[in-house]
């Protein structure tokens, strides 16, 4: 379907279009001389990429894990910062916070990150003229965090509430994560898919759309999604995949919110301890979809109230697995997040083509009812390559809408338009079509040498 007519089905006015991406064209064509989405960098990474390993941890924004880290292209806090909200939006004269160093290993107090939740920490308001954001006239000023955390726990400080939405890791607090920056690619510009909860961008990161899903509904807990996903694509391709799955029972894994897979492939999800052995001895498939545990206490998907340190011991694991097992050479690892769990970034997410062309209707906190077509982004989100064709201490800008040819962000659905690429699946889905991929990042040149990544700590929570 062509670019303009596929605009049109879903409702997307040009104006709004040229909202969604830049109007600069890309001036470079990345790290290797690759253009990406081009057939020279589509033929290299199939040459050097046999397997992938896609873990999406849970619930972190960039400025809230990289904000302290002094690598030079980050944008963020230590770097560009510090960025303030006020106490109250609503009273200019009200205290005005800033990001901070101070942040806890485990946060206890989890941010809201509703959908009209986190309305109100991007506009201020929890039911924004859709009219307004879609014509440019409104965008986010992300002025809401902390007042939005004090109206959610109304018991907690304001400097509790600013430590624990806008605070940011130290590198000494994130040793693992440090290392993954200095030794592989960070992406400066990678937004999740959907401004809202779990489960609705797990959907969207794996399957291209959202169904018209806005909260974790019961769906999510009966397998009942309709849609494809890349489940189902890769296995009609022929492609090898396991869902390696970590949730302890404490919910359906990624690839069990699909009816598809109910019926026809629970047998490819397995316990995540076979993902280790399955490393070391080298048969991992061509697809490893690896979901953490969540949500709490002893928990490793770095969602609040679990600790950053178990999370990064998790990365440590999976890396050390593949790195020192006989695939290392042909595999690519990417670390990334569902979303950003209501924690504080300074950068506005932007407008994006529809999911699909269904809405999601939500009763907002102020009692209004808030209607969403899926057609912008939610916040940045701390996302890795790791590979040895993967450049070291590279920093990732913006990439390429390959349906425009214009600059446009990395989000969630980059992943699906990359593994297209790679193992030639169809889009799925409009937000697909008009993803940046990321092939042009995978080199021509193996690394001979890649590093271990240092252990992760503990550290207090009242420092």
């Amino acid at each position: 379907m062509k670019t303009t007519a596929l605009i049109s089905l879903l409702g997307l006015s040009s104006a709004a279009m040229g909202a969604a991406v830049e109007k600069s064209k890309p001036t470079t064509n990345g790290p290797w001389g690759y253009k990406a989405g081009s057939k020279e960098s589509i033929a290299n990474m199939k040459d050097k990429i046999e397997n992938v390993v896609w873990i999406l941890l849970e619930n972190r924004g960039f400025d809230n894990i990289l904000g302290g880290i002094k690598k030079k292209g980050l944008d963020n806090p230590i770097n560009n910062g510090p960025f303030y909200n006020l106490e109250d939006i609503t009273n200019p004269k009200s205290k005005n916070w800033s990001t901070s160093k101070k942040n806890y290993d485990s946060v206890l107090n989890d941010p809201d990150h509703s959908l009209t939740g986190i309305n109100f920490q991007l506009y201020g308001e929890y039911s924004p003229d859709n009219e307004a954001i879609a014509n440019g006239t409104l965008t986010p000023n992300m002025s809401g965090f902390i007042q939005r955390h004090m109206l959610r726990y109304p018991k907690i400080s304001a400097q509790r509430a600013a430590d624990e939405v806008m605070g940011f890791y130290t590198e000494s607090q994130v040793p693992t994560i440090v290392d993954m920056v200095d030794e592989f690619t960070t992406f400066n510009d990678w937004f999740s898919c959907v401004p809202g909860p779990t489960n609705p961008n797990r959907l969207c990161s794996v399957a291209g759309v959202t169904d018209g899903h806005g909260k974790n509904d019961a769906d999510f807990d009966v397998s009942a999604i309709p849609t494809n996903s890349i489940f189902q694509a890769a296995s009609e391709k022929g492609i090898s995949w396991l869902n390696y799955d970590g949730t302890n029972g404490a919910f359906l894994p990624d690839a069990l919110f699909f009816n598809w897979t109910a019926k026809n492939a629970k047998s490819n999800v397995v316990p995540l301890e076979n993902f280790y052995q399955d490393a070391y001895l080298g048969v991992l498939p061509q697809l490893s979809y690896i979901n953490p545990s969540c949500c709490g206490a002893n928990t490793n998907s770095m969602h609040p109230s679990g600790n950053i340190s178990y999370g990064e011991v998790l990365l440590k694991q999976i890396y050390d697995s593949v790195r020192t097992g006989p695939q290392w050479d042909k595999t690519l690892i990417l670390v990334t997040f569902d979303e950003t769990g209501g924690f504080y970034d300074h950068v506005p997410p932007p407008l994006a083509v529809r999911t699909d062309n269904k809405t999601y209707t939500e009763k907002g906190y102020d009692g209004k009812q808030y209607t969403f077509t899926f057609d912008r982004l939610g916040a940045r989100m701390p996302t890795w390559l790791m590979s040895p064709w993967a450049p070291k201490g590279y920093v990732e800008g913006k990439g390429v809408n390959p349906a425009t040819g214009e600059t446009s962000v990395y989000s969630a659905t980059s992943v699906l338009k990359t593994l297209g690429y790679l193992w030639d699946i169809e889009d799925m889905g409009p937000r697909v079509s008009h993803s940046p991929s990321f092939d042009h990042l995978i080199g021509t040149k193996k690394r001979t040498t890649t590093k271990s990544l240092q252990n992760p700590h503990v550290f207090p929570n009242d420092i």
